[in-house]
């Protein structure tokens, strides 16, 4: 497309391809049950589990380190409450046995969690990046990766968001929001495709 501003990532002649499948592990942020049949339900969540599922499948075939992320809060808390059903990964993409599940209670999935020192282990720096949700969790685990010296790919129908509403009093839609953090994302922190099949294509 004509015209359109170069990300800090080009004009500092950044890599611009995805993580390749041999050098790359998964991390699976958030997709629970609370955003779609608890109280942060999500616009497009099923469209985007379903795609995190298929990215799940790659990654399996290829033999790719995976790392499930939960987030939880306590008992008490009205959302992400470990007591209650809606704290359940959704069942698309379910852990198998051998696949690491790292729990944890900020946005940042490195924050207090044993993420970093998994990753680190499989001696693989690329990570692919699904999630709940865009502008929150994804968002910020995506930039402490870079912090932490990983190069990620985002994947970005595999994520979703919510609306939000301004300081202004107005809403901004859940596109909007989900598009500002993508984009966010690939100015400075990550390498950006729209689905599987534009990453898969790039990299093999």
């Amino acid at each position: 497309m004509a015209n359109l501003p170069p990300t800090l990532r080009q004009m500092q002649g950044l890599p611009g391809e995805p993580a390749k499948l041999d050098d790359a592990s998964l991390v699976i942020i958030d997709i629970q049950e609370e955003y779609r049949s608890g109280k942060l339900p999500l616009e497009g969540v099923n469209e985007a589990a379903a795609a995190a599922k298929s990215i799940l499948e790659i990654a399996r075939k290829n033999g790719l380190p995976i790392m499930h992320v939960l987030h939880k809060v306590s008992d008490e808390a009205p959302i992400f409450n470990p007591s209650l059903p809606s704290y359940a990964v959704m069942a698309e993409v379910a852990p198998r046995a051998g696949e690491a599940l790292v729990v944890k209670s900020l946005p940042n999935a490195f924050a207090n969690t044993n993420l970093d020192d998994l990753l680190k282990a499989t001696g693989r720096k690329e990570i692919i990046f699904v999630g709940m949700m865009t502008h929150t969790c994804v968002s910020a685990t995506v930039r402490a990766a870079l912090d932490l010296g990983y190069r990620s790919t985002v994947v970005a129908d595999a994520c979703a968001t919510r609306p939000l509403p301004t300081v202004r009093g107005t809403k901004i839609e859940a596109s909007n929001v989900h598009e500002a953090a993508l984009a966010e994302l690939a100015d400075a922190f990550a390498i950006v495709v729209p689905n599987a099949n534009a990453w898969l294509s790039a990299v093999r």
